[in-house]
This record gives structure tokens, C-alpha cells and sequence, in this order.
């Protein structure tokens, strides 16, 4: 214990990278259990007020789409049932349907595609929202609207339908968001019915009064749905809200993976120079009598030690960081508005727990290694670093470099859905491979790096040679770090704009129109503004079938106009212009997989309205053509589902000026139509490169410092030789940009064969040509707040030395 405290209070400086990057790793790793372990953004608040709901089913966990509305019949009847149970005052069938105030012609509000802000007056009462002002609405024209509209009781004003808009009278305000029309306005209006809530005869009922209705109430509805209370009514959810929060977890995810690989990484490489550096030390160790054994105690005890306090900082920011960095997650769209990050004290012994884990795995090979220094090396006098490379290091490189390569031919072949996967195998194995083996690379490279300097006149390119070939061990803890971010940002960033540029290629090649008509400020253009507008309109729904009735997204369109537009569609079997017939549709491969159907024969399915009809399969197209599962006509979409809103019109006729709408180019709309996603996943981008290089900052900063630490000796010598401090500096800071240099190049290599494979993978499956686009800023910005580090962490120490 005394040679512990000695030790750590005697090289803090050596130790100082490594603590920062487990503190760090044991934050990050703290905040993100307790966002991953929060719930969800709590009840909604449009069902606040009824203890007691009946859902039609769970969203698909896979697609977050929701799950088929209750038949008409089973609704009208499950309303009765419900409503004559003990304790309970009312069952209101929540009807919703797409609604938007116009002023002066411009839509109020922003509102998101599938937002449906219309409402039944008796649906106004499970949040509640009460009358602030007027009365409820009694006539078809009467609308109730949200007081924060600024629309007077008795204005008239315009509302945005499915079908156009309509005159409307303001009959009274609310203290809450949404359009609410009378009952019988609202069934014409709205599809089917997905929840039905109960008011009960007690407005604040105890909790056992609550789960004695739900309990009468789940026999009641038998397997028509699902009986819901307390804080299981999360599930009723926006499934657009539980897509958000799958995608922050995913995210999380990904940065604490990220967090925890870097700081094994970080901790490994400051404890392999350590070592390296303290070799004459463990020598002398072993000559007075210490043993293989004892020697690795020793340094298990450093690094444990420096885990520990390491650690319990770490979880201590963690824990107090935890709900600012949940604020973070909703501002950037990673979570859903009303999240909160919720306290688990166990979390932070979990994340202490990891913490010295992680430490444990950085220092067992330099642990290893120390135990091997013998007696002799107590006599060494020459500071060059030219021990060969050990085998069983050199074994596995080489197999990591195998398996990166691997795994880059391997992801131009493999499904879409599991090329990420691929291509993060291939930077994994690419970079740890070319990690262990930098020391045998770091002579050529150097020498390569330092032939300009050579033929320079003056001591200074000589030096910055010697310095890098005779300290290699030194230089490949510096150059790797640099490596392993250089080669994630790469990596990340390439991926995201190439993978981005893809898909906005087909969907452009796809596409013969003189432009595309989108929704501007409403969540879609009505039927009255589509008709104006010569060309292929998209008209969005969803269909519900199969053994699991699973949800499917489906469009309603003319074919003859849809044809024309998106020209050749890859048709596989049958005929696209057969959809026009009644009681026919067309499919996607994967959408005739999720129906369980067969090409040319019928299936059940159930549209949004709730009603069921079998429909024949007349035509089954490629994915790549027809990225929806089912092509219907647009009058079937609109027979079944009247709130349907138009996503978009490929105009081919004379421009038209659109209310609630603007005209782009195709080329746009290729890039709008995933214009969210992109956003969120170059949000995600920034997050990881920030982390990655955030990580390489501690781990170069630690090693300069080390080094330069480590040289006093010798930058004292050279002064006293007649050197000055400025020829020492300057031959400092050519030495850091070199190692820079260095370690961005093999992270450039590295990360190149993991693109190329994306690259190639996207062209074959999408069909068109890809090019590979290396978003260089990001990078650029990444290399120099490195050298930056670098610079300052060997500069700064070094003139402290040199004034002494």
C-alpha cells in the first residue's frame, strides 16, 4: 500500500489521462442507464382525465405503426357495455380526424404529417378540458378551438379537412389543444376507433375503485381490445413519440458502446507507455526480490485505485448531469416532449461497478507485460525503443486486420439492414488491429513522415528523426488515439451523407415530374387543392393484415397517373393499371411476406375505418420500386379512410398556385421526404464525433504531457549543448503535427475499406450509381482540436522545463 501511495503521488501526471478518460466513460455511462431506464413522456394528457381506457391494440414494436381500429359494430357495442358498468359515468369513443384553423388564408399552427387535432365535443372531456369561454358546439358548423388560437367566441373562420375547407362558427374556447365538432360531424369526419374512455362517477377515485372497473371492464370487452389503467396508459402514446424514444435509445446506446471501447482504449494505451516508460523501475523490483506476480499487483493497484476514485467522480457528475442531459435528448427530437430522466439510486452502483471493470481491462496486457520485465533491465542505459513487436500481439492484429477486411467484402453483399452492423465490425477489427500492430508501422511511416525534414539544413529534422525512431512505443500511444477518432469520424459521418445521397438518388431517379406539390405548414394537402393539380397525388394510409394483422403502410393512387410518373416500376407479376378495378391492390414483395398472401389471390384486410374487406392481389412490385407495402386506388383509400391527408403531387401540368402547399423540385423532394430522420441522424453524427473526439484529446493531451515529462533530462541536456528554447519548441511541435499526421492517415485507411463496402452494398441494392461522399469540415475540425491539444500539452510543460 505505501508503494501504491508513493507511486500514484509521485506520476499523478502519468495517471492524469487515464483518470479523466474513466471519469468521463463513468458519467456518460451513468447518464445514459438512467435516460434508457426512464419511462416514457408519462399519460397522455388528452386521456388525463379518464382512470380507465380500452385500447384497440399495442403499436407494432417493429414498425410503430398503430394497430387496427375496433370494427364499427364492435364499437358501437363495446360502448354500451362499457357505459352500464358499476361506477362508471360515460364511455366516449375517441373519434380524431386531421383539422387546421386558416387565417388570412395561412395555416395556424405547426402541425406534423399524421397529426389529427380534430376531435368529438364528448372527447374534450378525458383530458379535461374545460369551457373557458361560449358553450359546446350543437350545429354540424360549430367548433370549439384552443383559447391560445386567439380566435373570439362567435368569429367565423376556416377549418383545413381531408376534404377541403370549410366554414366554421367558434361556438366556445378551451384551455387545450384541438378542433372539437360536434359528435355526429366527428364520426363524418374521423376513420375508425382505436381507444374508448371512461369517465367515472367519482372525478379523484382510489385506486382500488379504478382497478375494479378496469377489472369489469376487461370482461366486458373479452378479446376485442385491451383494458388499460394507471400508468399503463402510457402505451396510448403517439407511436411517432415511441419511434422518437426508440431512436434516442438507440443513440444512447451507441455513445455509451462508443464511450466504453474508447476508454478501454485510452486507459490501455497510458498504461502500455507507462510501462514501457518504467521499465529500468520493474527491473530493479525484480533484482531486489520482487516477484512476476507481485510486479502485476502493483500495477493492478494503480489502475484499480485510479478506477475507483475515478469512477465515483464520474458517477457523481453522471447522476447530477442525468436530467440536463435528458433535456438535451427532447430539444434534439431524441425524445419525446414531457420526458424526464428519472433517479435509480442502484444505477450508481452499477455504474461504479463497470467503472473499475473498465479500469481492470485497460491494465491487464500492461500488467502482463510489467510482470514480464526481468532483473537485466534494471541495467539498461540506452533509451531506444526498439524491441520487436511480441508475437502474440503481432498474432492478433493480424487477425483483427483479417476480420476488418472480412467484414468490408462481406457488406457489399449483405441485406440493408444489417450493413451498419457489417461495416461497424469492419472499423472495429480495421482499427484495433491497426492499433496493436503500430509500433512495427510507426518505424517506416516515421521515416517516411521525417524525409523532407532530412534534407533540410540543421539539427532539427535529425532531431524530430530520432525522437520518433527511438522512442516508438511512445509515439504509437500518441498516434493511436489519433487513429481510432480520425477513423470513427470518418467512418460515421461518410456513412451518413453517402447512405443519404443514396437514397435521394433513386427516389429522384424514380420520379418524371416538373416538380412536387408538399404539404406547407399543415400535415397534408386536402382533396379540394389536390384536384387542382394535374399529376400523381400520394394519398397515405394504413392497412391492417395478415395472421397478425400487422400494419402496413399503403398509398391510394390513379395508376394511369402514378405509372406515367414514376415510369418502369419493376413490376414483378401482374398488371399496376388492374388496380383501378374494384377490390384490388398491388404489393411489395415484403408487403405480400407481412400479408402472408400469394400473387393473384385475395386476402382480408381491415382500413382505417375499421371495416374488413378481401381484396385480390393483382400485381406484386420490387421494394426498390414501391416503397410502401400495398398500392391502392385512391377512391378505395378515401371510401375507408375520410381523414386521409395527400403527402404529396408529382405535378406533370401547368404550375398552380396551392393553398397550404409549395411546389419544390424533384430533386428536393427526394431529400425532404426523409428530411427528419437525416436531421436526427446528423445530430447523432455530431454526438459521436464529439465523444470520440473528446475522448482522443484526453488520450493525446495525457501522452504529451507524459512524454514530455518523461524528457526533461534530455531537453536540459540539449539546452546546455547551446540549443535554443525556441529551436527545442519548434522541433516539438513538428514532432506532434507529424504524430498527428500520422495517426490521421492510417485512420483515413482504415476507415476507407468499411465505405467502400457500404458503398458498393447501396448500389446494388438500390440500383443506382453511389458516390462516396467524406464530409471533410467535421473531420478537419476533429484533426485540429487534436493537434491543438497535442501542441499545447507538449509545448507548454516543455518551456517549464527548459526555464528551470
Amino acid at each position: 500500500m505505501t508503494f501504491l501511495l508513493a507511486s500514484l503521488r509521485e506520476r499523478w501526471t502519468v495517471f492524469v489521462g487515464a483518470f479523466v478518460a474513466l471519469c468521463l466513460g463513468a458519467a456518460i455511462f451513468t447518464m445514459s442507464a438512467l435516460v434508457l431506464l426512464s419511462g416514457g413522456a408519462g399519460v397522455p394528457e388528452r386521456y388525463a382525465a379518464a382512470p380507465v381506457v380500452v385500447h384497440s391494440g399495442a403499436a407494432d414494436p417493429a414498425t410503430f405503426l398503430e394497430a387496427a381500429p375496433f370494427a364499427p359494430a364492435d364499437t358501437e357495442r363495446l360502448t354500451r357495455r362499457l357505459a352500464a358498468l358499476p361506477g362508471v359515468r360515460a364511455a366516449v369513443p375517441d373519434r380524431s380526424f386531421a383539422a387546421q384553423a386558416l387565417d388570412g388564408g395561412r395555416p395556424v399552427g405547426e402541425q406534423r404529417p399524421g397529426d389529427r387535432l380534430g376531435h368529438g365535443w364528448s372527447s374534450a372531456a378525458l383530458a379535461p378540458y374545460r369551457l373557458v369561454s361560449g358553450r359546446a358546439p350543437r350545429q354540424a358548423d360549430e367548433v370549439v378551438v384552443d383559447r391560445s388560437l386567439g380566435f373570439a367566441t362567435g368569429r367565423r373562420i376556416t377549418l383545413l379537412t381531408a376534404s377541403g375547407p370549410g366554414a366554421f362558427r367558434v361556438s366556445g374556447t378551451v384551455a387545450g389543444p384541438g378542433y372539437y365538432v360536434t359528435d355526429a360531424r366527428a364520426a363524418e369526419l374521423a376513420g375508425g376507433v382505436r381507444v374508448i374512455g371512461l369517465r367515472l362517477h367519482d372525478p379523484h377515485p382510489d385506486p382500488r375503485t379504478v382497478a375494479a372497473v378496469a377489472s369489469a371492464a376487461g370482461r366486458a370487452v373479452g378479446g376485442t381490445g385491451r383494458v388499460l389503467h394507471g400508468a399503463e396508459r402510457e402505451a396510448l402514446a403517439a407511436g411517432a413519440d415511441e419511434e422518437v424514444r426508440w431512436i434516442g435509445g438507440q443513440v444512447v446506446t451507441a455513445m455509451t458502446a462508443l464511450s466504453a471501447f474508447v476508454t478501454v482504449f485510452v486507459v490501455s494505451s497510458a498504461f502500455a507507455f507507462t510501462v514501457a516508460r518504467r521499465r529500468r523501475e520493474f527491473g530493479l523490483l525484480r533484482t531486489v526480490g520482487a516477484s512476476p506476480r507481485q510486479v502485476r499487483r502493483a500495477v493492478y493497484g494503480e489502475g484499480l485505485a485510479i478506477g475507483a476514485v475515478a469512477s465515483g467522480a464520474g458517477v457523481l457528475i453522471g447522476a447530477l448531469g442525468a436530467p440536463g442531459f435528458g433535456a438535451v435528448l427532447v430539444d434534439t427530437g431524441f425524445q419525446p416532449r414531457g420526458f424526464a430522466v428519472e433517479g435509480r439510486p442502484w444505477v450508481a452502483a452499477l455504474s461504479f461497478v463497470v467503472g473499475v471493470a473498465v479500469a481492470f481491462a485497460g491494465v491487464w496486457a500492461a500488467s502482463r507485460r510489467a510482470s514480464r520485465i526481468g532483473p537485466m533491465e534494471a541495467l539498461r542505459e540506452a533509451a531506444v525503443d526498439d524491441r520487436p513487436l511480441p508475437p502474440a500481439r503481432r498474432a492478433v492484429g493480424l487477425l483483427c486486420v483479417a476480420l476488418g477486411v472480412g467484414a468490408a467484402i462481406a457488406s457489399a453483399a449483405v441485406d440493408p439492414g444489417d450493413m451498419i452492423a457489417t461495416a461497424l465490425l469492419t472499423a472495429a477489427g480495421l482499427i484495433t488491429g491497426v492499433a496493436l500492430l503500430m509500433p512495427a508501422l510507426v518505424p517506416p511511416l516515421a521515416r517516411l513522415a521525417t524525409r523532407p525534414l532530412a534534407r533540410r539544413r540543421g539539427a532539427t529534422g535529425m532531431l524530430v528523426r530520432a525522437w520518433l525512431l527511438t522512442a516508438v512505443r511512445r509515439t504509437a500511444s500518441t498516434v493511436a488515439p489519433v487513429l481510432a477518432t480520425v477513423a470513427f469520424t470518418v467512418l460515421i459521418t461518410a456513412n451518413t451523407e453517402t447512405t443519404a445521397q443514396a437514397y435521394e438518388r433513386r427516389e429522384a431517379a424514380a420520379v418524371r415530374a416538373e416538380g412536387t406539390v408538399v404539404p406547407d405548414g399543415t400535415p397534408g394537402l386536402t382533396d379540394a387543392e389536390v384536384r387542382r393539380i394535374e399529376g400523381s397525388a400520394i394519398l397515405p394510409t394504413l392497412l391492417h393484415g395478415g395472421p397478425a394483422r400487422s400494419p402496413l403502410k399503403a398509398i391510394g393512387v390513379e395508376p394511369g397517373p402514378y405509372a406515367a410518373v414514376h415510369g418502369p416500376v419493376g413490376t414483378v407479376h401482374g398488371d399496376l393499371a388492374a388496380v383501378s378495378q374494384p377490390g384490388t391492390m398491388a404489393v411489395s414483395r415484403s408487403g405480400l411476406a407481412a400479408l402472408g398472401a400469394r400473387a393473384g389471390g385475395g386476402v382480408p384486410v381491415t382500413f382505417e375505418d375499421g371495416s374488413t374487406e378481401s381484396l385480390r392481389i393483382v400485381a406484386v412490385v420490387e421494394d426498390r420500386h414501391l416503397p410502401y407495402g400495398a398500392l391502392l386506388s385512391r377512391a378505395l383509400v378515401r371510401e375507408h379512410d375520410p381523414s386521409a391527408l395527400t403527402s404529396a403531387v408529382h405535378r406533370t401540368g401547368a404550375p398552380r398556385a396551392v393553398s397550404g402547399g409549395r411546389e419544390i423540385s424533384v430533386e428536393e423532394y427526394a431529400g425532404l421526404a426523409d428530411a427528419e430522420e437525416d436531421r436526427l441522424i446528423r445530430v447523432f453524427t455530431v454526438l459521436l464525433v464529439a465523444v470520440s473526439a473528446g475522448y482522443t484529446g484526453i488520450a493525446v493531451a495525457s501522452t504529451s504531457l507524459m512524454s514530455t515529462a518523461d524528457r526533461a533530462g534530455d531537453l536540459r541536456v540539449l539546452r546546455r549543448s547551446g540549443a535554443t528554447s525556441r529551436q527545442l519548441c519548434g522541433a516539438l511541435a513538428v514532432e506532434s503535427v507529424l504524430v498527428v499526421l500520422i495517426g490521421t492517415v492510417t485512420g483515413v485507411l482504415a476507415a476507407l475499406p468499411s465505405l467502400l463496402g457500404i458503398r458498393a452494398g447501396l448500389s446494388g441494392t438500390l440500383g443506382v450509381a453511389v458516390p462516396l461522399i467524406v464530409p471533410w469540415a467535421p473531420v478537419g475540425a476533429a484533426v485540429g482540436v487534436t493537434l491543438f491539444l497535442a501542441l499545447a500539452a507538449t509545448l507548454l510543460p516543455a518551456r517549464r522545463v527548459m526555464r528551470g
